[in-house]
């Protein structure tokens, strides 16, 4: 008895020393990729990496957290900015004490002028057709840039978000690292790069430095873990706190049954698209990409994805987009016709079409149905499945028949127009970024739209321009796919959630375990 009395107040001493809960400090992030891509803001548009973007860098400008609404754009890097009565000529006044990570020192107007001229240039830039109406960018004093547009462009702020090229990157980091950068990135985001494990997971330290205040976690271990049902089990074990969700009603329902788990459903919808390559053989000929739409059964895929998540796409911009009509040609599902169509060009008794495509999982059971549909109708998808960053990189080589792309963007309808559909844009070119079906019908009306002040007028000419496109099949638009992840319920981001541009939620200096 004796003894057992002096270890249990040896043990109560113990303990009594120690927090009663120590508070949780290490965010870990189950993301479905493989690996990571180019950790390069400039140069990577995978989802995966895009998430991961949005802890470490900053832009001149941002999107309130958890809102992806272009009229509530406020300061960030930049804290006020003014512009001309022609908007051709925009001032930021740069924040003091803004710092680069690891050491790299204050941002000042050199490195935003360095940053936005790198996103601008072809060779280091995947987003440089964004900018290609800036005619310069300039330093007046270390705290002061000027960017001059050769025209206006219609919400130039959503080009200096923090998102894409708009992303600000440290001189003389990017420039001493090279292409190492884009395995240890530099930003002056709330979080900084720490390490990088290949397959296996990309860690994040606090940046204690950060101008908004230290956050609150002191790490982010962001993890790589293509298979959903390792993903799943992974969070139901505990290793991962925050997880990216299958775009489906199943998956949201079971989810949410589970203990102290929150299931999100926010905006951005991401559109899936059949971009298709209207100069390679057999999609040269309009009749087969008509009879692709006709055997394609958009209501099957929303209902097999879910009502909670999916909705139908109506045209090649997404709905809810500043210039959407739903006022175009949509090829109706109709086997019968398809058939009907193939056998006018040619291939009564079918055809195979060559395709590449990605291994993620939202997307490849996508593919997945539309194969199925499209067999139906005698058309056989011969699949070549490959990793998320490989398949980025194929089908900008132009390999690929048809590309399954799911994107969102800054939602206003030149984004989409100018990036998927306008000849600048067209893969294999200098100025390439992702037209995949090599249209250019609607040039004239997507570059009228910029300049247009009167809006009625914009919206007719981004009216146009859909109904042109769609007309001529370049594309066929699916399903737009709400944003999925599920958290633990004792993890706060520190604001509510409703969208993110970057298709992963914020994780700020605010983001904190209760």
């Amino acid at each position: 008895m004796y003894r057992t009395l002096i270890g249990t107040l040896a043990l109560g001493a113990a303990l009594a020393v120690q927090p009663a809960l120590a508070q949780k400090t290490t965010l870990n992030v189950g993301m479905a990729s493989a690996d990571a891509g180019k950790l390069d803001p400039h140069l990577s548009a995978t989802t995966p990496d895009k998430a991961l973007f949005n802890y470490m860098f900053n832009g001149l400008v941002r999107f309130k957290p958890g809102s992806m609404n272009p009229e509530t754009i406020e300061p960030d890097i930049a804290e006020k900015w003014s512009s001309s009565e022609d908007a051709k000529t925009w001032t930021f006044n740069i924040r003091r004490g803004v710092q680069c990570h690891h050491g790299y020192g204050e941002i000042t107007s050199a490195d935003i002028v360095y940053s936005l001229q790198r996103a601008a240039d072809p060779k280091r830039s995947g987003f440089s057709s964004d900018f290609k109406d800036f005619d310069k960018v300039e330093a007046v004093d270390a705290n002061t840039i000027r960017v001059t547009l050769k025209s206006a462009v219609p919400s130039l702020l959503g080009l200096l978000t923090n998102y894409h090229g708009g992303n600000i990157v440290c001189k003389k980091a990017a420039e001493e690292m090279g292409e190492n950068f884009q395995k240890k990135p530099v930003g002056t985001g709330p979080f900084m790069f720490s390490e990088y494990a290949p397959k296996q997971s990309v860690t994040l330290v606090a940046h204690k430095g950060y101008f908004r205040g230290a956050p609150k976690l002191e790490k982010v271990v962001y993890r790589y873990i293509p298979s959903d049902a390792s993903r799943d089990l992974a969070y139901t074990s505990g290793e991962i706190d925050l997880l990216y969700g299958k775009g489906e009603q199943t998956w949201v329902e079971r989810m949410g049954k589970l203990p102290n788990t929150v299931v999100e459903v926010f905006e951005p919808a991401e559109m899936a698209v059949l971009y298709l390559n209207t100069k390679m053989k057999p999609l040269d000929d309009l009749r087969v990409r008509q009879a692709l739409g006709h055997a394609l059964n958009i209501a099957e895929i929303v209902t097999f994805k879910g009502a909670a998540v999916a909705r139908p796409a109506k045209s090649i911009v997404p709905i809810g987009y500043l210039g959407f009509t739903d006022d175009v040609p949509l090829l109706k599902y109709d086997p019968a016709k398809a058939k009907a169509l193939l056998t006018e060009a040619g291939y009564p008794n079918g055809l195979t079409i060559k395709i590449i495509h990605t291994s993620l999982p939202g997307m490849l059971s996508t593919i997945e149905v539309v194969q199925q549909q499209f067999r139906k109708s005698g058309i056989i998808l011969d699949m070549e499945i490959v990793e998320h960053a490989t398949f980025h990189a194929e089908i900008r080589k132009d390999k690929s028949a048809i590309v399954q792309y799911q994107a969102a963007r800054f939602p206003i309808a030149d984004t989409y127009l100018t990036q998927f559909f306008h000849s600048s844009a067209i893969v294999g070119t200098p100025t390439a970024v992702t037209n995949f079906t090599h249209c250019n019908d609607a040039d004239a009306e997507i570059v009228a739209a910029r300049s247009e002040p009167d809006q009625a007028k914009q919206k007719a000419l981004w009216k146009t321009a859909q109904q042109k496109l769609m007309t001529k099949v370049c594309a066929l638009p699916i399903y737009e796919n709400l944003l999925v992840w599920a958290r633990r319920g004792n993890f706060d981001f520190g604001f509510k959630l409703e969208g993110s541009l970057n298709l992963g939620p914020v994780v700020s200096e605010l983001a904190h375990f209760k």
